[in-house]
């Protein structure tokens, strides 16, 4: 995957390589074989840090109603100009069953969920490809 990300970031202007955290707001996630499987709501960063740690993935719902909200590790989405999005190993089902987060303040997440989450996905077949 790696070397994935290095093929895209030579396609994309030097000079554009900066993006507000606005602009990725919305983009599209899609799945390896080109399916949509999400957007980004908003990305949560680590404040110790300053490193994004994670994107809030929703999924699901109609218009924003009943909508799911999963954290992925932000490492495995990768800009691709030609997808428009972010590309991700993770299939529709793997991010159904991802951990879920709801939107009140009273609900960010901590250590112990960060730990949680990333647990999740190592356990998927193609974390660490």
């Amino acid at each position: 995957m790696e070397q994935q990300s290095t093929q895209q970031y030579t396609e994309i202007d030097p000079s554009r390589e900066l993006i507000s955290s606005r602009r990725v707001e919305g983009t599209s996630v899609v799945s390896r074989d080109g399916e949509k499987i999400g957007e980004v709501h908003s990305l949560l960063i680590n404040k110790l840090t300053g490193t994004v740690s994670f994107a809030l993935i929703s999924h699901g719902g109609f218009l924003g109603l009943n909508e799911s909200y999963h954290p992925v590790p932000w490492s495995v989405l990768d800009y691709e100009v030609d997808a428009e999005g972010y590309v991700t190993p993770l299939t529709r089902q793997e991010l159904e069953n991802a951990p879920k987060m709801k939107l009140d303040d009273d609900e960010r997440p901590c250590r112990w969920d960060a730990e949680e989450i990333e647990g999740y996905y190592s356990n998927l077949d193609w974390w660490g490809l």
